[in-house]
């Protein structure tokens, strides 16, 4: 059955065409089925579209005037239909990530260089905040994906870990003589420690694993950066808990130095996090394969 957009086109290749015959052979039907075609359309509107001449067929003012609309569009049409083939070959559209400044820098960077190059007509748009936060923007619609600290509880969230990580304590030359021997929880809890501020998923991760030894943090500094943490700690202002995959330069300088604890931290992962039950654009989907794939 043919519907009512089908019937324009037809109209419109006529009208181009200025003849059945010639419309049939392009539309690959029978001169038949496209007279009957704009019989329909005439009988729907009660206008007559075409005056019929030995030559072919000559639009009436009345089909001038709706060929200039249907024209338009048609043109609309293809536009869009142009468009929906680049978002799906990835040549144009917008992926937007929800990251932190730490993740960004230490692991996001080389995946978003990767991706720039091989789509430069994607748009990326980088939305900063807590792994909370990040929680927040993709259950809200703010952003498509999110890189995240795990473990993350959100039933909601489908969360695919792709890179293990694991949190330490380091300390700068003033305590280095702590690193000769392992440091038992209860000693590491009466030293000055430097935390990320409480928001921070690395940090209820850290305070949760001594809770449940019957620990209580104080840390003397709650910081909003990780590479802040880092710098207070090298000025030997107390001992902190960072994660080492993302202290590896100041490890390797010996501007900090790795301290043993009785019990290990167990390692966790970071994450990559978007909603169960909405499909992913071609791009985001793109990007979470390719940071799966490595």
């Amino acid at each position: 059955m043919i519907g009512k957009l089908d019937l324009y086109r037809i109209f419109n290749v006529v009208s181009r065409n200025k003849s059945f015959s010639k419309a049939a052979q392009e539309l690959y039907m029978t001169q038949s089925a496209v007279s009957q075609a704009i019989l329909k359309l005439e009988k729907e509107l009660g206008i007559q579209l075409f005056y019929r001449t030995s030559k072919g067929v000559v639009l009436t003012v009345e089909g001038s005037l709706l060929n200039e609309h249907v024209n338009s569009a048609l043109g609309i049409i293809h536009v869009a239909e142009n468009k929906i083939v680049e978002f799906k070959t990835l040549m144009t559209g917008q992926l937007r990530i929800g990251v932190g400044d730490t993740i960004s820098r230490y692991f996001l960077l080389p995946y978003l260089e990767e991706f720039h190059i091989a789509y430069p007509g994607i748009k990326l748009n980088i939305i900063n905040g807590t792994t909370i936060e990040i929680c927040e923007f993709i259950k809200s619609g703010k952003a498509d994906v999110g890189i995240c600290n795990l473990p993350i509880q959100e039933e909601n969230l489908q969360v695919i870990p792709c890179k293990e990580i694991q949190d330490i304590f380091v300390c700068g030359d003033k305590y280095k003589h702590l690193t000769e021997e392992p440091v038992r929880l209860e000693d590491l809890m009466g030293m000055p420690l430097i935390f990320l501020e409480k928001k921070s998923n690395s940090r209820m991760f850290v305070e949760n694993f001594f809770k449940k030894r019957g620990f209580h943090i104080s840390p003397v500094f709650e910081l909003g950066s990780h590479d802040l943490v880092l710098e207070f700690t090298k000025i030997n202002l107390g001992i902190s808990c960072v994660i080492k995959e993302f202290s590896q330069d100041y490890l390797e300088r010996e501007d900090l130095y790795e301290m043993r604890l009785e019990e290990n931290i167990p390692k966790r992962h970071i994450g990559v996090c978007y909603l169960k039950n909405v499909p992913l654009s071609h791009a985001a989907k793109k990007f979470v394969e390719g940071i799966n794939n490595v």
